[in-house]
């Protein structure tokens, strides 16, 4: 810790190393004290980093790494290995998740842990030496929805942690090339983001066309020539460049067999996501803003997660021409769109009515990070975007509660509401969205039912009734109801990018869905602004009239009763303002406002022998006016 200018620092203990080689990283810094020794002169530089590793103490350097990144787009950084030191590497550790399945070499979380200070260093001494070896991935298999397998590349653990430590690193710099439309496997913005983004894009733009892309095996081609050269275009390091082409080519392991290729970047590996995402933003993100920007003649919106992509567009006629170029730039980079799975649909505001007058049937719906999206109306009539959960996805969650269940026949009902407890709890922490609600009820209501038949299964004698199981379901089930805001809300306050001269009415600039840079009105709050502009209009206009009203009286009649109204309406003024009370009529124009005019305003059309609003009580007091003696 350093003093203040012209000032030294204080004395410091030295330290000695620990005796104990083998004592965890943290403990070895922990040494015994030894005699001080005299500070030097002066405010002496101090390192970035802590001395031990933990959250806290990340690099400084990042930080000015960033920096440079944001501040200058066309900087290669050729210096970037020096930060993944030890402390990186034990950071990188405890990010995995414990019980990660292993990979070739077996080894697990928790035997690395038991050796882990030595373990890092020699770790850290074979990456910096350019001795470490990556090892080949071990292929598994998972179901998809459909049916179908998902092939996926499982690491070693050591391949694990270095390839987290230098995509915390090279996170730092591609982070600030992304574009905003970039979703997925990226810090703050995940898949609710998307969707978000997505739902006040085609609210808020002219939105009449939505093309659903799927780039077909995106992880199984990306090819790798082309990946390296794009790195490259902001990485200098050779080191960090030979480190990637190295758990490139590191090969998959399947049936005791290693097979190697020049496409891919091994599905489910922990850079595997960052070098996706950072091939789609050389080979579609720069390219799709750039057509946006030159060739698109109306509104236009993009939306990607990973590999998948949410185009929307004003004109039909874009929407295919951008398709078609699409194809064409994908096939240069050695992908091609999913056959099955891209179409254009008739999507958005005014879709229902356009297709109701071609004698259609109803627009649409496309799916979309699990799920459908539908063209709905709000309860008062307006345009409302409906997202219900996709049915195979239910029924494949359904399916893996089922073999749950019957593997947990035989346990107590304790032990089996705590499990369903928190399958249900996970599950609508995704899908409890607004709009929802429904799906929600009828997947508690099936789990509900399999529990009943999972525990009648147990015994011939079983005699469970769907009453009891609302007694279980009451204490272990969470109940469902929305967890997520409305997508416009969310929206507004992760970006709240006001225009400086945009007073009262909030404008702002739409940063997910990117659009045509036009400028856009947050609809939320039309309605309250226009409420609030009628009210204050509405108090200037009859202050000044009383004002006006009060002077006019005073000066014209000032020996007349108050007002200068005649002296029979003003002793029946009290019985008349009972009865205007007791009928309590409200204004049309301004809510929550009385019809009436202030009493000098009334006054005032009655002395003048105008004409005051069409209201019953009036009556009797502009014939009165019109019978008494002018003064």
């Amino acid at each position: 810790m350093t003093n203040g200018r012209e000032k030294s620092d204080p004395a410091i203990v030295a330290a000695k190393p620990t005796n104990a080689p083998d004592r965890l990283l943290w403990e070895r810094f922990a040494a015994e004290p030894v005699e001080p020794r005299a500070g030097t002169e002066g405010n002496a530089g101090q390192g970035d980093t802590l001395r031990t590793p933990s959250r806290e103490g990340a690099s400084h350097g990042l930080d000015r790494v960033r920096k440079t990144a944001r501040e200058r787009k066309k900087e290669r950084f050729t210096a970037l290995l020096h930060h993944i030191d030890v402390a990186a590497l034990a950071e990188a550790f405890f990010d995995l998740k414990k019980t990660a399945a292993p990979g070739v070499d077996g080894l697990t979380w928790k035997t690395y842990e038991t050796d882990l200070g030595r373990r890092l260093e020699d770790l850290h001494s074979r990456v910096h030496r350019g001795a470490y070896g990556a090892t080949p991935n071990r292929r598994v298999y998972i179901s998809k929805p459909d049916g179908r397998q998902r092939p996926l590349a499982v690491a070693a653990l050591e391949d694990k942690i270095v390839q987290r430590a230098t995509a915390t690193v090279l996170s730092a710099i591609y982070e600030e090339d992304f574009l905003g439309y970039s979703y997925g496997f990226r810090p703050g913005r995940g898949a609710h983001d998307a969707m978000d983004a997505l739902v006040v894009g085609i609210t808020t733009r002219k939105v009449n066309w939505i093309l659903d892309a799927d780039i077909e095996k995106f992880f199984d081609t990306v090819s790798q020539d082309w990946l390296v050269r794009f790195v490259e275009h902001r990485i200098g390091d050779k080191r960090i460049v030979r480190l990637i082409q190295k758990w490139l080519k590191a090969g998959v392991l399947e049936d005791g067999v290693v097979t190697t290729s020049n496409r891919g970047t091994g599905q489910g590996s922990v850079i595997s996501p960052l070098l996706a995402n950072i091939y789609l933003h050389y080979v579609l993100d720069l390219w799709a803003d750039r057509w946006r920007r030159r060739e698109a003649t109306g509104d236009m919106i993009i939306v990607r997660y990973a590999d998948d992509i949410i185009v929307g567009f004003q004109h039909e006629s874009d929407a295919r021409r951008f398709l078609d170029a699409m194809r064409e730039r994908l096939g240069e980079f050695a992908l091609s769109l999913h056959p099955d799975k891209t179409r254009l649909i008739e999507f958005g505001r005014h879709a229902a009515a356009n297709r109701e007058r071609r004698g259609l049937r109803k627009p649409e719906t496309f799916a979309f990070l699990g799920f459908t999206f539908i063209c709905s109306q709000s309860r008062k009539g307006g345009f409302l975007i409906k997202r219900k959960t996709r049915a195979d996805r239910m029924r494949a969650k359904l399916k893996q509660v089922k073999e749950g269940l019957r593997q947990r026949m035989h346990r107590t009902i304790a032990e089996q509401s705590r499990w369903l407890g928190q399958v249900v709890a996970g599950y609508f922490n995704y899908f409890a969205v607004p709009t929802n609600d429904r799906a929600l009820s009828a997947f508690r209501h099936h789990i509900l039912d399999l529990w009943r038949r999972t525990l009648q299964r147990r015994s011939q004698q079983d005699r469970t009734k769907w009453d009891q199981m609302g007694g279980l379901a009451r204490d272990f089930l969470p109940s469902p109801r929305v967890l997520h805001p409305w997508p416009s809300d969310r929206f507004a306050v992760k970006h709240p990018r006001w225009e400086p001269y945009a007073g009262k009415p909030p404008v702002r600039f739409c940063a997910g869905a990117r659009s045509n840079a036009r400028p856009y009105r947050d609809r939320r709050h039309e309605g309250v602004e226009r409420r609030a502009s009628c009210d204050a209009l509405w108090l200037l206009a009859m202050t000044a009239t009383v004002s006006a009203t009060v002077s006019w009286c005073r000066a014209k009649a000032p020996g007349r009763p108050p007002f200068g109204l005649p002296p029979s309406y003003a002793a029946r003024r009290p019985a008349r303002r009972r009865a205007r009370r007791s009928r309590g009529r409200r204004s049309l124009s301004c809510p929550g406002r009385s019809a009436r005019p202030p009493r000098a305003s009334r006054d005032c059309c009655v002395r003048k022998g105008l004409r005051p609003p069409a209201s019953a009580p009036f009556q009797a007091a502009r014939h009165a006016a019109r019978r008494a003696p002018s003064p």
